[in-house]
């Protein structure tokens, strides 16, 4: 009897964390569900041309509308770090990147001088300064021990820099893994701009017709 083959060893997999905005998400769906109720009204009750208007004004702003509400987001593992922006699907190996930082906006820094936006992580400076004066009546406050201040420290933290420190975390030692290695890849979101731009067109085309 010829016993089973073993399995072939397989690469581990790293799960991705997922950073998205909540207040975008929610915003997005309720423009969109504005969107959607004036421009079917019009393209179901309208007369003459107003159906076709509306058909051409919903394939060209509900894809932008999905682009900077719905669609951006941050997905990262211990390998990489992909962005996906309003237009463009940004993936970055760790070793690519030099740093993630959050000033007036969030963004990753390759190695190579490039600059990319995390739009699915807004920068909030209203946030931080309240993060920080919290931060620093808790350190000033008197009778607290070490331990708990540290802690309060942590959850003072302003979202966005959350974020880059959990980024920035997940980014140690990338250097030295062969699985973080690669060169930046960047890919425009076809399925966001054809539809938008092709409405855009027949919206003008019908425009100058009228």
């Amino acid at each position: 009897m010829t016993s089973p083959s073993p399995e072939q060893p397989t690469e581990p997999t790293h799960a991705d964390r997922v950073f998205r905005s909540a207040g975008g998400i929610v915003g997005g769906a309720l423009v969109l569900v504005i969107v959607l109720w004036i421009g079917g009204d019009a393209l179901f009750r309208g007369t003459g041309r107003t159906p076709w208007l509306a058909l051409a004004a919903l394939l060209f702003v509900v894809p932008l509308v999905v682009a900077f509400s719905l669609r951006p987001a941050v997905y990262a593992n211990a390998d990489r770090l992909r962005i996906r922006n309003p237009f463009r699907t940004i993936t970055l190996p760790w070793a690519a990147v030099s740093t993630v930082r959050a000033q007036f906006s969030c963004e990753a820094l390759t190695e190579d001088g490039r600059k990319f936006q995390l739009w699915a992580v807004p920068v909030s400076l209203r946030q931080r300064k309240r993060a920080n004066r919290v931060r620093g009546a808790s350190a000033g406050a008197r009778g607290v021990d070490a331990g708990a201040g540290a802690g309060a420290a942590e959850v003072q933290m302003a979202q966005a820099d959350r974020t880059v420190a959990e980024l920035r975390e997940l980014s140690e030692g990338a250097e030295s893994r062969p699985s973080a290695q690669g060169e930046p890849r960047v890919r425009w979101a076809f399925e966001v701009l054809g539809p938008a731009g092709a409405g855009l067109i027949v919206l003008i085309v019908l425009l100058l017709v009228g």
